[in-house]
């Protein structure tokens, strides 16, 4: 597999806290220049990447991120202020304590409020695998499947460890036809990058990829 086509299934990523305008003009500016997937930012940068991008590369961002206890209330207000500004696919985090409370209906609804006020962009759903049991995982992708969604995404890549070989594996053996998947978190190198492909991500939330590549283009 070529680098351009392992790019081309990239978000990339920047989600720091301290993100400022000037890195999410860079990251943008690398996301159009290597033509990955999308950008994936900040939900208070969205309107003023939509200008600066005007089209060339579409927009990610997070909703509920990224510990996911937000009310559903407010992950809906988010998702619609998030369209409305511009965005074109949404990554949202589940309520982790639903899930180990085995309140699998909320958790189902809560994906399908938010996939309703996505308008039709496209709708990851993040599950947080580090911190859920094989058990959860799967019943994740069956819930993440009812509840209509796009993806299903392994990480925020703000817990205890990212994507892992062995979860995008689970997810492939499990989500329904309709479902693609996001390995995301701790992608360090294109090895690895192909390595998630091939198991089954059509998605990657990385950054370091695209820096992988400039580097070696210097």
């Amino acid at each position: 597999m070529d680098r351009r086509e392992i790019l081309a299934k990239v978000d990339h990523t920047l989600l720091a806290q301290t993100s400022t305008w000037q890195e999410i003009q860079q990251i943008c500016d690398d996301a159009a220049n290597y033509n990955t997937a999308s950008v994936c930012i900040p939900p208070a940068h969205i309107k003023q990447a939509r200008e600066y991008l005007t089209g060339k590369v579409k927009i990610c961002t997070v909703i509920g991120f990224p510990n996911g206890y937000h009310t559903t209330a407010v992950k809906e207000f988010e998702t619609r202020d998030a369209v409305a500004n511009g965005a074109d696919e949404i990554d949202m985090v589940i309520n982790l304590g639903w899930v180990k409370e085995k309140a699998f209906d909320k958790v189902e609804q809560e994906i399908r409020t938010v996939k309703n006020a996505c308008q039709g962009r496209i709708l990851k759903v993040i599950i947080e695998t580090c911190l859920l049991t094989e058990e959860e995982k799967i019943k994740m992708c069956e819930i993440v499947t009812k509840a209509g969604a796009d993806y299903i995404k392994t990480s925020t890549g703000f817990s205890t460890s990212g994507a892992t070989f062995a979860d995008v594996k689970l997810f492939a053996g499990h989500v329904g036809e309709s479902v693609k998947i996001k390995a995301a978190g701790g992608i360090s190198d294109f090895a690895d990058a192909e390595e998630f492909i091939r198991l089954g991500a059509d998605r990657l939330g990385t950054s370091r990829l695209v820096k992988l590549a400039k580097d070696e283009s210097h």
